[in-house]
Protein backbone atom coordinates (compact mmCIF):
# COMPACT_ATOMS: atom_id res chain seq x y z
CA UNK A 1 0.00 0.00 0.00
CA UNK A 2 0.63 3.62 -0.32
CA UNK A 3 0.47 5.55 2.79
CA UNK A 4 0.52 9.01 3.82
CA UNK A 5 1.43 9.75 7.17
CA UNK A 6 2.88 12.60 8.53
CA UNK A 7 6.32 12.91 10.72
CA UNK A 8 4.72 13.70 14.08
CA UNK A 9 5.81 11.95 16.78
CA UNK A 10 9.65 10.90 15.39
CA UNK A 11 9.95 7.83 17.73
CA UNK A 12 6.63 6.02 16.86
CA UNK A 13 7.00 6.85 12.83
CA UNK A 14 10.60 5.28 13.38
CA UNK A 15 8.57 1.98 13.86
CA UNK A 16 6.02 2.99 11.38
CA UNK A 17 8.19 2.59 8.46
CA UNK A 18 9.57 -0.80 9.35
CA UNK A 19 6.20 -2.11 7.97
CA UNK A 20 6.52 -3.38 3.99
CA UNK A 21 4.08 -0.66 2.64
CA UNK A 22 5.38 2.38 0.96
CA UNK A 23 5.21 5.38 3.55
CA UNK A 24 4.45 8.93 1.63
CA UNK A 25 5.89 11.51 4.97
CA UNK A 26 5.07 15.18 3.80
CA UNK A 27 7.51 18.07 3.62
CA UNK A 28 7.56 21.79 3.23
CA UNK A 29 10.13 24.42 2.06
CA UNK A 30 10.00 25.37 5.61
CA UNK A 31 10.05 21.52 7.36
CA UNK A 32 7.24 22.93 10.05
CA UNK A 33 4.36 21.06 11.71
CA UNK A 34 2.71 20.33 8.07
CA UNK A 35 5.64 18.76 6.55
CA UNK A 36 8.57 18.10 8.80
CA UNK A 37 9.70 15.14 5.67
CA UNK A 38 11.92 11.90 7.37
CA UNK A 39 13.63 12.13 10.43
CA UNK A 40 17.70 13.33 10.62
CA UNK A 41 18.12 11.66 13.71
CA UNK A 42 17.07 8.03 13.01
CA UNK A 43 17.80 5.86 10.23
CA UNK A 44 13.90 5.10 8.07
CA UNK A 45 14.39 2.91 5.15
CA UNK A 46 14.10 3.87 2.18
CA UNK A 47 10.53 3.15 1.29
CA UNK A 48 9.69 6.27 3.29
CA UNK A 49 10.23 8.56 0.88
CA UNK A 50 9.78 12.71 1.24
CA UNK A 51 6.76 13.65 -1.06
CA UNK A 52 6.04 18.04 -1.06
CA UNK A 53 1.90 18.55 -1.58
CA UNK A 54 2.69 19.45 -4.90
CA UNK A 55 3.78 15.79 -5.69
CA UNK A 56 1.09 14.25 -3.43
CA UNK A 57 -1.45 15.28 -5.94
CA UNK A 58 0.44 12.75 -8.17
CA UNK A 59 0.54 9.74 -6.00
CA UNK A 60 -2.39 7.33 -5.63
CA UNK A 61 -2.89 7.01 -1.57
CA UNK A 62 -4.75 4.02 -0.42
CA UNK A 63 -4.79 5.16 3.17
CA UNK A 64 -4.13 7.77 5.25
CA UNK A 65 -3.17 7.75 8.66
CA UNK A 66 -4.66 11.36 10.55
CA UNK A 67 -2.59 12.25 13.72
CA UNK A 68 -4.21 15.89 14.43
CA UNK A 69 -7.63 17.43 13.20
CA UNK A 70 -5.27 19.96 11.24
CA UNK A 71 -4.53 16.89 9.14
CA UNK A 72 -8.25 16.63 7.84
CA UNK A 73 -7.70 19.68 6.32
CA UNK A 74 -4.76 19.16 4.64
CA UNK A 75 -5.94 16.12 2.97
CA UNK A 76 -9.14 17.80 1.42
CA UNK A 77 -6.88 20.66 0.49
CA UNK A 78 -3.61 18.57 -0.91
CA UNK A 79 -5.34 15.52 -2.72
CA UNK A 80 -9.06 16.67 -2.99
CA UNK A 81 -10.10 13.78 -1.57
CA UNK A 82 -12.83 13.41 1.87
CA UNK A 83 -10.59 11.33 4.28
CA UNK A 84 -13.07 8.40 5.56
CA UNK A 85 -15.03 8.71 2.49
CA UNK A 86 -13.10 8.71 -0.58
CA UNK A 87 -9.95 8.10 1.50
CA UNK A 88 -9.58 4.60 4.18
CA UNK A 89 -8.54 6.47 6.72
CA UNK A 90 -7.52 5.90 10.57
CA UNK A 91 -6.97 8.51 13.35
CA UNK A 92 -3.74 7.41 15.48
CA UNK A 93 -4.68 8.83 19.10
CA UNK A 94 -0.76 9.27 20.75
CA UNK A 95 -2.24 11.47 23.96
CA UNK A 96 -3.64 11.04 26.80
CA UNK A 97 -6.92 13.24 27.11
CA UNK A 98 -6.85 16.26 29.11
CA UNK A 99 -3.69 17.30 28.02
CA UNK A 100 -4.04 20.19 25.54
CA UNK A 101 -5.70 23.19 26.79
CA UNK A 102 -8.97 22.44 24.78
CA UNK A 103 -9.43 19.10 25.47
CA UNK A 104 -12.05 19.56 27.87
CA UNK A 105 -11.96 18.23 31.65
CA UNK A 106 -10.67 14.51 32.09
CA UNK A 107 -12.53 11.58 32.40
CA UNK A 108 -15.29 13.94 30.41
CA UNK A 109 -12.67 14.44 27.56
CA UNK A 110 -14.49 13.89 24.47
CA UNK A 111 -12.25 13.01 21.39
CA UNK A 112 -12.33 15.21 18.38
CA UNK A 113 -13.74 12.28 16.10
CA UNK A 114 -16.14 11.09 18.56
CA UNK A 115 -19.10 11.91 16.05
CA UNK A 116 -17.82 10.50 12.77
CA UNK A 117 -18.41 6.70 12.57
CA UNK A 118 -16.44 6.26 9.19
CA UNK A 119 -12.86 6.42 10.90
CA UNK A 120 -11.76 4.23 13.06
CA UNK A 121 -9.75 5.82 16.16
CA UNK A 122 -6.13 3.60 17.12
CA UNK A 123 -5.19 4.37 20.51
CA UNK A 124 -1.90 3.44 21.39
CA UNK A 125 -3.09 2.53 24.92
CA UNK A 126 -5.65 1.09 26.46
CA UNK A 127 -5.74 3.79 29.07
CA UNK A 128 -6.27 6.23 26.43
CA UNK A 129 -8.99 4.37 24.83
CA UNK A 130 -10.66 4.17 28.39
CA UNK A 131 -10.39 7.33 29.44
CA UNK A 132 -11.61 9.38 26.50
CA UNK A 133 -15.18 10.00 25.53
CA UNK A 134 -14.96 8.00 22.33
CA UNK A 135 -18.77 8.31 21.11
CA UNK A 136 -20.27 6.55 18.08
CA UNK A 137 -16.58 6.35 16.40
CA UNK A 138 -15.01 2.82 16.18
CA UNK A 139 -11.95 2.00 18.44
CA UNK A 140 -9.36 0.31 18.43
CA UNK A 141 -5.78 0.02 20.43
CA UNK A 142 -2.51 -0.64 19.28
CA UNK A 143 0.10 -0.55 21.58
CA UNK A 144 3.64 0.69 20.84
CA UNK A 145 6.31 -0.91 19.18
CA UNK A 146 9.93 -0.50 19.37
CA UNK A 147 12.49 -1.15 17.16
CA UNK A 148 15.40 -3.17 19.85
CA UNK A 149 17.97 -1.28 20.12
CA UNK A 150 19.70 -4.23 21.86
CA UNK A 151 20.51 -5.00 25.44
CA UNK A 152 23.47 -2.76 25.94
CA UNK A 153 22.92 -1.93 29.75
CA UNK A 154 26.28 -1.56 31.62
CA UNK A 155 25.01 0.01 35.02
CA UNK A 156 28.35 1.55 35.47
CA UNK A 157 27.78 4.97 36.47
CA UNK A 158 25.95 4.83 39.83
CA UNK A 159 23.20 8.10 38.69
CA UNK A 160 19.53 8.06 37.50
CA UNK A 161 18.37 8.30 34.44
CA UNK A 162 15.51 10.76 32.96
CA UNK A 163 13.88 11.40 29.71
CA UNK A 164 11.39 13.93 29.53
CA UNK A 165 10.51 16.74 26.33
CA UNK A 166 9.94 20.28 27.60
CA UNK A 167 9.95 19.90 31.66
CA UNK A 168 10.11 23.56 32.06
CA UNK A 169 6.95 24.48 30.21
CA UNK A 170 5.11 21.24 31.43
CA UNK A 171 6.06 21.44 34.77
CA UNK A 172 3.98 19.22 37.06
CA UNK A 173 2.45 16.96 34.55
CA UNK A 174 5.62 15.47 33.38
CA UNK A 175 7.12 15.54 37.27
CA UNK A 176 9.59 18.13 36.91
CA UNK A 177 8.43 19.30 40.40
CA UNK A 178 9.98 15.68 41.59
CA UNK A 179 12.96 15.83 40.53
CA UNK A 180 14.51 17.52 43.31
CA UNK A 181 13.61 14.91 45.99
CA UNK A 182 15.29 12.81 43.39
CA UNK A 183 18.33 14.41 43.30
CA UNK A 184 18.96 14.34 47.00
CA UNK A 185 18.85 10.29 46.80
CA UNK A 186 20.60 10.30 43.42
CA UNK A 187 22.96 12.35 40.90
CA UNK A 188 20.34 12.19 37.96
CA UNK A 189 20.97 12.53 34.17
CA UNK A 190 18.07 14.27 32.56
CA UNK A 191 17.81 14.02 28.42
CA UNK A 192 15.25 15.09 26.23
CA UNK A 193 14.11 18.44 24.56
CA UNK A 194 13.78 21.87 26.21
CA UNK A 195 16.04 21.86 28.71
CA UNK A 196 17.23 24.96 29.21
CA UNK A 197 16.16 26.76 32.27
CA UNK A 198 15.62 23.56 34.58
CA UNK A 199 18.01 24.01 37.00
CA UNK A 200 16.89 27.61 37.76
CA UNK A 201 13.09 26.89 37.53
CA UNK A 202 13.37 24.01 40.27
CA UNK A 203 16.65 25.42 42.30
CA UNK A 204 18.77 22.03 41.02
CA UNK A 205 22.01 21.53 41.32
CA UNK A 206 24.31 21.61 38.40
CA UNK A 207 26.95 19.31 40.45
CA UNK A 208 23.86 16.88 41.09
CA UNK A 209 21.51 17.15 37.58
CA UNK A 210 23.20 16.42 34.07
CA UNK A 211 21.58 17.92 31.04
CA UNK A 212 21.77 16.33 28.13
CA UNK A 213 19.65 18.55 25.76
CA UNK A 214 18.48 16.76 22.50
CA UNK A 215 20.89 14.17 22.21
CA UNK A 216 20.44 12.24 18.91
CA UNK A 217 18.40 8.61 19.50
CA UNK A 218 21.39 6.08 19.21
CA UNK A 219 23.41 8.56 21.85
CA UNK A 220 20.93 9.14 24.30
CA UNK A 221 20.65 4.40 24.01
CA UNK A 222 24.35 4.50 24.92
CA UNK A 223 24.05 7.01 27.77
CA UNK A 224 21.00 5.75 29.13
CA UNK A 225 22.83 2.08 29.65
CA UNK A 226 25.52 3.38 31.79
CA UNK A 227 22.80 4.36 34.39
CA UNK A 228 22.24 2.65 37.13
CA UNK A 229 18.16 3.06 37.06
CA UNK A 230 15.81 4.29 34.61
CA UNK A 231 13.13 7.15 36.62
CA UNK A 232 10.03 7.73 35.07
CA UNK A 233 8.48 10.37 36.94
CA UNK A 234 5.53 11.22 34.59
CA UNK A 235 1.97 12.20 36.18
CA UNK A 236 -0.31 12.59 33.03
CA UNK A 237 0.85 11.15 29.97
CA UNK A 238 0.85 8.19 27.09
CA UNK A 239 2.65 5.55 27.77
CA UNK A 240 6.32 7.10 26.85
CA UNK A 241 8.32 5.85 24.39
CA UNK A 242 11.79 6.64 26.08
CA UNK A 243 10.02 4.08 29.35
CA UNK A 244 10.00 1.35 26.43
CA UNK A 245 13.34 2.45 25.12
CA UNK A 246 15.03 1.91 28.68
CA UNK A 247 13.59 -1.25 29.29
CA UNK A 248 14.49 -2.49 25.88
CA UNK A 249 17.96 -1.56 26.90
CA UNK A 250 18.27 -3.46 29.86
CA UNK A 251 17.68 -1.02 32.75
CA UNK A 252 15.62 -1.25 35.87
CA UNK A 253 12.52 0.86 36.07
CA UNK A 254 11.18 3.22 38.75
CA UNK A 255 7.99 5.22 37.73
CA UNK A 256 5.01 6.75 39.21
CA UNK A 257 1.82 4.51 39.10
CA UNK A 258 0.04 6.62 36.97
CA UNK A 259 -1.94 6.30 33.32
CA UNK A 260 -0.45 3.14 30.97
CA UNK A 261 2.47 2.21 33.46
CA UNK A 262 0.78 0.14 35.79
CA UNK A 263 0.55 -2.16 32.60
CA UNK A 264 3.75 -1.76 30.80
CA UNK A 265 6.16 -2.19 33.76
CA UNK A 266 5.67 -5.83 35.82
CA UNK A 267 6.93 -6.31 39.23
CA UNK A 268 10.34 -8.27 38.38
CA UNK A 269 10.97 -4.86 36.69
CA UNK A 270 11.47 -2.29 39.12
CA UNK A 271 9.08 -0.53 41.58
CA UNK A 272 5.88 1.25 40.71
CA UNK A 273 4.18 3.38 43.50
CA UNK A 274 2.13 6.41 44.12
CA UNK A 275 4.32 7.58 46.48
CA UNK A 276 7.67 9.31 45.95
CA UNK A 277 8.83 8.52 48.74
CA UNK A 278 8.53 4.79 48.20
CA UNK A 279 10.35 5.52 44.32
CA UNK A 280 13.46 7.60 45.83
CA UNK A 281 14.11 4.22 48.39
CA UNK A 282 13.93 2.00 45.47
CA UNK A 283 16.17 3.90 43.79
CA UNK A 284 18.44 4.15 46.44
CA UNK A 285 18.58 0.19 46.86
CA UNK A 286 19.29 0.05 43.04
CA UNK A 287 22.28 2.61 43.32
CA UNK A 288 23.84 0.51 45.93
CA UNK A 289 22.94 -2.90 44.89
CA UNK A 290 24.10 -3.82 41.12
CA UNK A 291 22.64 -7.36 40.93
CA UNK A 292 19.32 -6.46 42.19
CA UNK A 293 19.44 -3.43 39.59
CA UNK A 294 20.60 -6.15 36.47
CA UNK A 295 17.81 -9.02 37.37
CA UNK A 296 15.21 -6.07 37.27
CA UNK A 297 16.60 -4.98 33.90
CA UNK A 298 16.95 -8.32 32.63
CA UNK A 299 12.88 -8.54 33.73
CA UNK A 300 12.06 -5.26 32.21
CA UNK A 301 13.52 -5.98 28.84
CA UNK A 302 12.14 -9.63 28.40
CA UNK A 303 8.84 -7.82 29.10
CA UNK A 304 9.15 -5.10 26.88
CA UNK A 305 10.49 -7.68 23.77
CA UNK A 306 7.11 -10.00 24.68
CA UNK A 307 4.48 -6.64 24.89
CA UNK A 308 5.88 -4.20 22.68
CA UNK A 309 8.03 -5.79 19.79
CA UNK A 310 8.21 -4.46 16.25
CA UNK A 311 6.74 -7.97 15.07
CA UNK A 312 3.51 -7.81 16.96
CA UNK A 313 3.34 -3.98 16.38
CA UNK A 314 3.46 -4.11 12.05
CA UNK A 315 1.42 -7.28 12.47
CA UNK A 316 -1.09 -5.02 14.42
CA UNK A 317 -1.24 -2.12 12.14
CA UNK A 318 -1.22 -4.44 8.53
CA UNK A 319 -4.38 -5.83 9.88
CA UNK A 320 -6.01 -2.61 10.56
CA UNK A 321 -4.79 -0.88 7.20
CA UNK A 322 -6.19 -3.92 5.52
CA UNK A 323 -9.67 -3.94 6.94
CA UNK A 324 -10.23 -0.34 6.21
CA UNK A 325 -9.03 -0.64 2.63
CA UNK A 326 -11.17 -3.41 2.70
Amino acid sequence: MKVLVWHVHGSWTTAFVEGSHEYLIPVTAERGPDGLGRARTWDWPASAREVTPEQLREEDVDVVVLQRTRDLELVREWLGREPGRDLPAVFLEHNAPGLEPDDGPVPHTRHPLADRTDIPIAHVTHFNRLFYDNGRAPTTVIEHGIVDPGERYTGELARAAVVTNEPVRRGRTVGADLLPGLAEVAPVDVFGMGLSGLHERYGLDPSRVGLFDDPPQAAMHAELARRRVYVHPVRWTSLGLSLLEAMHLGLPVVALATTEAVEAVPADAGVLSTRPERLWEAVRTYLHDEDAARLAGKAARAAALERYGLPRFLRDWDALLEEVTR
